[in-house]
């Protein structure tokens, strides 16, 4: 980063040196923002004039350097490639994307960021607000920072009150830098003395067409692996990762293997932005790429490329582009290509220059069930501070600070009915109110409010051991939260709200009493924790919710070890693209490239194995004739079956009766169709198999394209998802089965709890076979004490 600042500062001075007919050749505008109303009652434009230099001449827009012209002017240099970009806030912003900016919680702002290959020549700020008609004119303004520079300042005037306002505010590239904030600071007031902050009438609202437009400039890298991932997948970059990878021709089983291994490492990376893995037989890309090549198969475009002697690893420039980069998995034959993806996934650290050999790739250690990395443990209890994402998610600071937030992934088998509570011990510290007032601090999860504790004007380190039952029942003390089991999912937010009465400004114009306000300071420890280590692993299956939203039951195993993907031969692209794609969003799930994932495109080698299984392109035969499978696609043709009774709601689970097929409709059509099916493995009562199917090419895409998105994946659920080009429409057809273990008296009560009428009577006899029991007991009892004589 520093490189690039110096490269742009060093010519912003460079143009500051101009002649001045060169320096004044920039396009000049007014320095101060353009301030527009959209009311339709107003019929002129009101534009702020700028302030005239004493020579007369208009200085230019967003001068930076008073008295040196040129210095803000944009940085371009020769044939380097260019995009312009608008960041809106309904993008970037916390939702819902606008922002009220208010007396007591005067700062909003938003966050992006800069890939390390590109600089901003050129940013505007394009705003849009409307302020309370009850400010005071120009004693009221808007501040905008860039980093907490100063940008600029908007004062409110007389024709803006209460009405929507558009305003341009120019900022200098010189200040953006790899991760960036720009900050609203709202200074509003309404009467000149005795003002009270919380009033209702200070606000000002920002609106969701609020947007960043800049231009980003492309930078030349050196091929160098240093900075790997970089630029192949930058961090700072919050767009969905778009990585071709290219073949030479349809790829046999092991380079399939290899690019699975890479895309799913990538997969692991990119995280909640989503993943697409293009793939392309033989066809230069014109972006960032992968390419897997042998010294015997590679594409045209590496024909000249010398032999290699060992698995390889190199980027090198797109021959037709010297700001494109391709990451070339190189090896002698496709064993090569299997460790060197391995070398990618485990080893990248080590890499540097323009390319690495992959000498050896040994595991040391076996993966255990349930330890990916992005999931909560569940073999001890974990601490808050191990599961942050940033350094100071776990504090804040305001008048009003802002709700602290944790997210909890879990296993989606967690089997967390019939418990007494999940247990936390949670310790905080915060700033104590002034006064004993009605402070306080607020637990939610998933939006659901669980309970308050007080905040004391005597303490600043609390400690609470709670304990959060995840069935609804009586309070048992001051200390027990209800949490509804089926609102614990398999993302869930823990959120902590700390709501101060805040002294404020009272009495009479002539008679004020004012307070200085002063920040809180809130913190919750990093040493508290949460324990689902007593908890067993049982779910009621087929569940697509559970493998759209966790990669269930695959995930189970965070390498894959114990998973068999069965492709088609010599696959398409769109069914290998659908393959990478696939493990790449089990890696961004699991946080862990799938290492030891198992690949087949012989179907007969799924038979009793042990293992999860994915078909990807067409049922094999092993499974077709299988009476579990309640929908097949194939070519223009497609049948499902259709249950008795069907909920729109994925948290019901109808019963049995429901579930049944009561018709089988078959339907041909040229349109396309993709469909997700999920069934009981024929070979191993414990095992799933779960069938990604599409009729043609554009069904792989409508298919590829649902698991990116994550309205799409919410709305698969049961047996059976059929994608459309209006959307998705799930079915819960077919037996129910189970995976995972209880002990046996829980698996009665499982059995038990959906037959409340059986449970009564039950219930009833044992409470007869009791007492039945205990009066012979006492019987026993009173003879002996009436006749101890008697044996």
């Amino acid at each position: 980063m520093k490189t690039k600042l110096s490269w742009l500062c060093a010519v912003a001075m460079g143009m500051s040196a101009l002649p001045p007919m060169m320096a004044n050749a920039a396009p000049e505008t007014t320095a101060a923002p353009v301030v527009q109303e959209t009311d339709p009652t107003v019929t002129a434009t009101d534009t702020a004039e700028p302030d005239q230099p004493a020579d007369g001449a208009a200085q230019p827009i967003g001068s930076v350097l008073p008295g040196v012209r040129g210095a803000n002017s944009p940085v371009v240099a020769d044939n380097a490639p260019s995009r312009d970009v608008k960041l809106t806030f309904a993008q970037i912003a916390p939702p819902p994307g606008s922002m009220v900016l208010r007396g007591i919680n005067p700062n909003g702002g938003v966050e992006f960021g800069m890939r390390s290959d590109e600089v901003v020549s050129k940013a505007m700020l394009n705003l849009e607000y409307t302020p309370s008609p009850s400010l005071l004119p120009v004693q009221s303004q808007l501040k905008v920072y860039l980093n907490d520079e100063l940008m600029d300042v908007l004062p409110v005037t007389k024709e803006q009150l209460g009405k929507k306002t558009l305003a341009q505010v120019p900022i200098n590239p010189l200040f953006i830098t790899d991760f960036n904030r720009v900050r609203l600071e709202f200074v509003g007031h309404y009467r000149d003395v005795c003002e009270n902050p919380a009033s209702s009438t200070l606000w000002m609202d920002v609106g969701r067409n609020t947007s960043l437009q800049m231009t980003y400039q492309s930078l030349a890298l050196k091929n160098d692996l240093s900075a790997f991932p970089v630029p192949f997948f930058d961090p700072r970059d919050n767009r969905q990762l778009t990585l071709p990878v290219v073949f030479a021709a349809s790829p046999d089983v092991t380079q399939q293997l290899a690019a699975t291994i890479v895309a799913s490492w990538f997969g692991s990376r990119s995280a909640w932005r989503g993943q697409s893995f293009p793939v392309m037989y033989d066809k230069l890309p014109d972006r960032n790429a992968i390419v897997f090549a042998t010294n015997d198969k590679r594409p045209s475009f590496l024909r000249d490329h010398p032999d290699v002697k060992a698995p390889t690893v190199e980027i090198m420039s797109h021959p037709d582009n010297p700001y494109v980069k391709l990451l070339v998995v190189f090896g002698r034959d496709d064993k090569d290509l299997l460790q060197a993806a391995k070398g990618i996934a485990q080893g990248n650290v080590l890499f540097r220059g323009n390319s690495v050999t992959v000498d050896n790739v040994k595991p040391l250690l076996a993966r255990k069930p349930y330890d990916a990395p992005n999931w909560v443990r569940t073999d001890r209890a974990i601490t808050f501070g191990e599961l942050k994402t940033y350094e100071e998610q776990l504090q804040s600071t305001g008048l009003e600070p802002s709700p602290i937030n944790l997210s909890l992934n879990l296993p989606p088998d967690l089997y967390l009915m019939r418990t007494n509570g999940i247990d936390i011990n949670l310790k905080y510290r915060y700033t104590a109110p002034a006064t004993k007032d009605s402070s306080r601090m607020d637990i939610s999860l998933n939006n659901q409010f669980l309970q308050s504790f007080s905040l004391t004007s005597t303490q600043d380190t609390n400690q609470l051991m709670l304990r959060l039952p995840v069935l609804q029942g009586l309070l048992d003390g001051k200390t027990d939260v209800s949490i509804p089991a089926l609102k614990l999912g398999a993302v869930n937010q823990l959120r902590f709200d700390f709501q101060y009465m805040n002294p404020m400004p009272g009495g009479s114009v002539d008679n004020c009493i004012t307070f200085q306000p002063v920040q809180n300071h809130v913190v919750i420890g990093d040493e508290s924790t949460i324990d689902f280590s007593r908890y067993y692993h049982f779910l009621a299956m087929p569940d697509l919710r559970a493998f759209a939203n966790a990669s269930f039951p695959f995930s189970r195993m965070a390498d894959l070890s114990e998973s068999i993907v069965v492709m088609p031969k010599a696959p398409t692209e769109g069914q290998v693209t659908t393959l990478l794609d696939t493990m790449a969003t089990v890696g961004a799930q699991t946080g862990l490239p799938a290492i030891n994932v198992t690949l087949t495109d012989d179907g007969s080698q799924i038979q009793n194995k042990d293992a999860d299984i994915m078909v990807i392109g067409s049922i094999p035969d092993k499974l077709k004739d299988d009476k579990r499978i309640d929908l097949l696609v194939k070519a223009t043709q497609s049948w499902v079956n259709t249950p008795l009774r069907q909920t729109e709601f994925p948290s019901i689970m109808p019963d049995s009766n429901d579930r049944q097929a009561s018709v089988q409709t078959e339907v041909s059509s040229a349109g396309p169709m993709a469909a997700i099916v999920g069934f009981q493995s024929p070979f191993n009562d414990q095992r799933s198999v779960v069938a990604l199917l599409a009729d043609s090419p554009r069904g792989y895409e409508l298919l590829n394209n649902a698991m990116n998105d994550s309205g799409k994946r919410a709305a698969m659920f049961g047996s059976v998802a059929v994608i459309r080009e209006s959307g998705v429409d799930s079915l819960r057809v077919g037996d129910v089965y189970y995976v995972g273990h209880l002990p046996w008296f829980e698996r009665l009560w499982y059995a038990l709890s959906n037959h409340p009428v059986l449970l009564a009577i039950l219930a009833a006899v044992s409470v007869v076979l009791l007492a039945w029991v205990l009066w012979r007991l006492l019987r026993i009892i009173s003879r002996r004490r009436l006749n101890p004589d008697h044996e």
